[in-house]
């Protein structure tokens, strides 16, 4: 195993990871001030609208309550049909199957949360078992998170090795890992923490659980699109990202889609590689194109 640790070390020193939080800042703001409002514009927010992740992650969740979100995402199709739906319907495991039998909007992925979310604090057979059941289950995107944890105390070798498990469980199924950046201390610990995930397997890199108290921001999203480049620079694999937690506002959504747009470029602006971890995004997208307020979702 110590042969593995040296691999994942290695393939930190190929990146900076000493970042400069203050020039992080400057660029963001410079990114918000002269990219956000040319960006404000209709054909804009309806990329972003596209590129929804349509959640429900409570206590709270039934088959009754996902199904009524089901219905809605196929029917909002019908009542606006010269909009994009949104991009995926994530729910926890246990409704991947109802979900994926009862979506019928083409192009609504199915998703799951997985591997004992949003904690990741389990046996990774458990972590394993769960993603596996969801994907047999119909699931077509799977979410993880990072154990952070261990991530903290530097085991790396740990961190990369259930991350590999867990995306050999997907098969062919795209998997997000999610870094909990809230919970990570630093914008270097971003860095780190996206590169070894990349290493390890992830199609995409997401802030945020939206559990904790800090979700996503907009300097840890640049910084991950910092890491994403330099990783595609350096393998020439496309990796996706995810902003998650704590997106309250259209501005908010502009100004990922902004660091996006200044960062990777257009290559990562379709709803495949760049996806919003919001539900709240939708009506205020709705209410804004229509000038009322409106409350589809």
């Amino acid at each position: 195993m110590e042969e593995m640790k040296s691999k994942y070390e290695q393939a930190l020193s190929k990146y900076n990871c000493n970042v400069n939080e203050a020039e992080v800042a400057a660029a963001v703001k410079k990114i918000v001030e002269e990219r956000v409002p040319k960006n404000n514009t209709e054909e804009i927010k309806k990329f972003l609208l596209a590129s929804v992740c349509m959640t429900t992650l409570t206590t709270q969740d039934s088959e009754e309550s996902v199904l009524k979100l089901v219905e809605k995402v196929n029917n909002f199709a019908h009542e606006y049909p010269d909009l994009p739906h949104v991009a995926t319907l994530v729910t926890y495991p246990r409704f991947a199957r109802l979900v994926a039998e009862s979506l019928e909007v083409e192009g609504v992925i199915p998703t799951v949360v997985s591997g004992a979310f949003p904690s990741s604090q389990a046996l990774i057979e458990i972590k394993v078992a769960e993603t596996k059941l969801a994907v047999q289950d119909g699931a077509e995107n799977v979410d993880i998170v990072m154990h952070v944890g261990e991530f903290l105390a530097g085991d790396y070798e740990t961190v990369c090795d259930e991350i590999w498990e867990q995306k050999a469980a997907c098969g062919d199924v795209p998997m997000k890992v999610i870094l909990e950046t809230g919970d990570l201390l630093n914008l270097s610990n971003v860095k780190k923490a996206s590169i070894l995930s990349m290493y390890a397997g992830a199609d995409y890199i997401k802030t945020s659980t939206g559990k904790e108290k800090v979700g996503a921001t907009p300097e840890a999203v640049y910084v991950m699109c910092q890491a994403i480049k330099e990783y595609y620079d350096q393998t020439g694999i496309m990796v996706g990202l995810k902003p998650a937690g704590g997106i309250n506002t259209v501005t908010d959504a502009l100004t990922y889609y902004s660091i996006v747009e200044e960062v990777l470029g257009e290559k990562w602006l379709t709803n495949y590689y760049f996806r919003l971890g919001t539900s709240r995004l939708p009506n205020l997208i709705l209410s804004d194109l229509a000038g009322k307020e409106v409350k589809f979702f």
